[in-house]
């Protein structure tokens, strides 16, 4: 695809989004409004392969959805769930054995490890697009390889701050500061107050890479520069892993081989006051029958990350892309299902089941009332709005998707925090890493 700078983003992201919204595609074509189906092929049956849920109205709303098109359509649909630490080899194998599920929603930039096995999705994306808004940047770039849009953005399960506010006033703060020197003082006093945060440095696919993107980008650092070429042994990458070493220090021991599970569980057994997650903590005590657990949903409050030495937000996102692979005798009938999926009619209600789980890729979602019905659910509106890209400062492709899935980031910050390397060591390390990946392209 063509290049999306950092200064692009910095300079022109509204201009893109103001792009979008005109009903322009990825490459500036003119996308049709008019409605759009497609008529699933004599037979269609289809299998579609998705993450477990962390919320449950997520899954029983998509599985209500599911059968609905099946009763409008006649195709049967039969949905698979996996942990997604499973989700990236799973599609790798089926598009190596060019056998599999029809659909598989992945994260990111795992279509670009094997666009050729994908079909384009032009027509629907367009489609979408013109309908609803337009699609968000990181969307449209993890989406899109070239003029091809090779997989569907589908929303995302963003992460934000949560914490305790009884915990945090405790620790003598009335709100979470929103930079990076008073966050980390707010995680030394809850550590003090015997409240401590928790932030994963393990291979989580989800808070894992959040947590290391804000710390690279906060202080300016990236992977590669405009030119894709590797640059982690830079003075903001050092300066990243410094303070990274810092806020570990505020951490209840652990952290270093969590993944996405663990920090629900040790923030609802209160044995954490902080972390960075999806609004999925909420829901699961907002909704307990447990009088203690909606105690604790009482307590919850969301922020966004704080702003580093950059002096402007920086933060990834889970981004869902569905992959049609080419191997599907029903290419047809899978497009057909995914744009019943986003249409209004059956998106709003996904959204609003999983209280803002979910993030829009279309603008015109932002307006979905799940957003304003609770203050608490306001602040991951626009997490994909404003999020960057894995491969951020350069292009997104084969190689930032080999990174990415082989955790060269995570795994960086993670030797300096558990002492195994120094910042210069780890950096040098992860540098040689990228380039491996970074040269093939």
């Amino acid at each position: 695809m063509a290049t999306i700078t950092r200064r692009g983003v910095l300079a022109g992201g509204a201009g893109l989004a103001a792009a979008g919204a005109l009903g322009l595609g990825p490459l500036g074509r003119a996308a049709r409004a008019q409605e759009l189906k497609f008529t699933p092929e004599a037979g269609a049956e289809l299998r579609v392969l998705r993450w477990k849920r962390f919320v449950e109205g997520d899954e029983t709303v998509f599985t209500a959805n599911t059968a609905r098109f099946t009763e409008i359509t006649g195709v049967p649909v039969r949905v698979d769930n996996e942990s997604w630490e499973d989700l990236r080899p799973k599609a790798a194998v089926a598009a190596n054995v060019g056998k599999g599920p029809d659909i598989i929603l992945g994260f990111n930039d795992d279509p670009h490890q094997f666009p050729d096995k994908l079909i384009d999705v032009n027509d629907l994306a367009d489609y979408l697009g013109a309908k609803y808004g337009g699609w968000y940047d990181v969307c449209r770039t993890y989406g899109t390889k070239g003029e091809r849009w090779i997989a569907l953005p589908m929303g995302g399960p963003t992460s934000c701050t949560v914490y305790r506010r009884s915990w945090l006033a405790e620790a003598g703060f009335e709100a979470l500061p929103g930079d990076n020197a008073g966050f980390l003082a707010a995680c030394q006093a809850l550590a003090a107050k015997g409240h401590p945060p928790g932030f994963a440095f393990g291979h989580a696919v989800g808070d894992g890479n959040a947590v290391c993107q804000w710390l690279l980008w906060s202080h300016g650092g990236t992977i590669v520069d405009e030119n894709d070429q590797v640059v982690l042994e830079r003075p903001e990458t050092l300066a990243a892993l410094e303070y990274a070493k810092e806020l570990y220090a505020t951490l209840i021991p652990g952290t270093i081989s969590w993944l996405d599970p663990h920090n629900n569980k040790a923030f609802l057994s209160e044995q954490i006051g902080l972390t960075f997650n999806g609004i999925s903590i909420y829901y699961a005590a907002k909704n307990s029958e447990e009088a203690k657990l909606k105690a604790i949903a009482e307590d919850i409050e969301h922020a966004n990350l704080p702003v580093g030495p950059v002096g402007r937000p920086t933060q990834g996102a889970l981004v869902t892309l569905a992959m049609i692979f080419s191997y599907s005798p029903y290419p047809n009938a899978a497009k057909e299902y995914l744009r019943f999926l986003m249409e209004k009619d059956q998106y709003d209600p996904w959204q609003q089941a999983s209280i803002g789980y979910i993030t829009q890729p279309l603008a015109a979602y932002e307006s979905n009332p799940v957003w304003t019905e609770d203050p608490k659910h306001t602040p991951f509106r626009d997490n994909l709005k404003r999020a960057l890209w894995d491969g951020f400062a350069g292009s997104s492709g084969y190689a930032s998707a080999a990174t990415a899935a082989d955790f060269v980031l995570v795994d960086m910050f993670a030797e300096v925090v558990a002492g195994q390397r120094t910042p210069k060591e780890a950096a040098q390390r992860a540098q040689r890493r990228a380039e491996r990946y970074y040269r093939r392209t």
